[in-house]
């Protein structure tokens, strides 16, 4: 069984269209797409819309990401040959992703697969050239490790593990952080799905991009307490290692060039004030996304 588990939050538009893309694209009975959401008014919303038997809807308690899915981890049983995929409401992803990630799977030895992000912003502007930046930055490094076996976080825009390897994880960080390493430790493998694209609106101003971002962070900060062992390949001093080299090449005429120096310096500053709000107990809170930004939604 393939338990497609989408996670959103007061988007149905948006949310109507990720469960489509899903549905469309895959027509066996042996899938099932599950709409994680705290608002019965996108319940109904989307029980209007979608008739297929194979569409479900989870009510989310209202007490975070990692909390509904570990609990859905616990009631969506199966064997190793069983793919749960995640994914968020606000994005959606390409008609051959169910395909890409399937075929990753058909090595026993990878537990968890991520697909490529792709925004969905316009590189003419500041913050969407800024998106393309970070996204090829983060293709190339996983295209990296992937190839050479070595462990690597996903994305939570969209994943997918085996089932019935884990049953839980902790709550105080991103599940696409921790969830990789917990199937590292058991030995499995993480590759990359360069194929299987999600497309992803970006926030589109300063204000939301700082929101965004320092969350991130610090959620990553809390990988130190919970799995100090675990491999870093998102901290301040690898995008330093990893990125110098964007500044030379990416870039594709002065006005970028321009946006590229402005885009380190704004790095500095958010992890900056990420680390004086950790000093402050101002620690990561998996609060789904109440404080989460207009700017990323592209239909609601």
């Amino acid at each position: 069984m393939i338990d497609v588990i989408i996670t959103s939050y007061k988007e149905p538009n948006s949310t109507l269209r990720a469960v489509n893309t899903f549905l469309n694209q895959y027509l066996g009975d042996d899938m099932r797409v599950t709409v994680v959401d705290p608002f019965p008014e996108v319940k109904k919303f989307l029980e209007k819309k979608i008739k297929d038997k194979r569409f479900n809807f989870f009510l989310d308690p209202g007490e975070g990401k990692a909390y509904a899915l570990n609990f859905l981890l616990q009631e969506m049983p199966g064997t190793e040959n069983d793919i749960f995929i995640f994914t968020d409401g606000d994005v959606y992803v390409s008609n051959n992703a169910v395909r890409e990630i399937l075929n990753k799977f058909k090595d026993k030895k990878i537990g968890c697969v991520t697909g490529k992000p792709v925004s969905l912003d316009s590189r003419d502007s500041k913050y969407g050239y800024w998106s393309h930046f970070l996204f090829a930055g983060i293709d190339r490094v996983r295209k990296k490790l992937s190839a050479q076996n070595k462990f690597f976080e996903c994305s939570g825009y969209l994943f997918a593990i085996r089932k019935n390897v884990i049953f839980d994880f902790p709550l105080e960080t991103s599940e696409d952080s921790i969830i990789p390493y917990l199937f590292w430790k058991k030995g499995y493998r993480i590759s990359y799905a360069e194929n299987a694209e999600v497309y992803v609106k970006n926030p589109s101003n300063l204000k939301d991009w700082l929101n965004q971002k320092i969350r991130n962070v610090k959620a990553h900060e809390n990988l130190k307490k919970i799995a100090p062992e675990m491999p870093r390949t998102k901290s301040f001093f690898n995008e330093i290692r990893e990125g110098w080299s964007f500044l030379f090449w990416f870039p594709k005429n002065p006005k970028e060039l321009f946006w590229t120096k402005q885009i380190y310096i704004a790095r500095l500053y958010l992890y900056f004030k990420a680390f004086h709000e950790l000093r402050r107990k101002e620690n990561y809170k998996d609060g789904w996304r109440e404080t989460e930004i207009k700017s990323t939604k592209p239909l609601d």
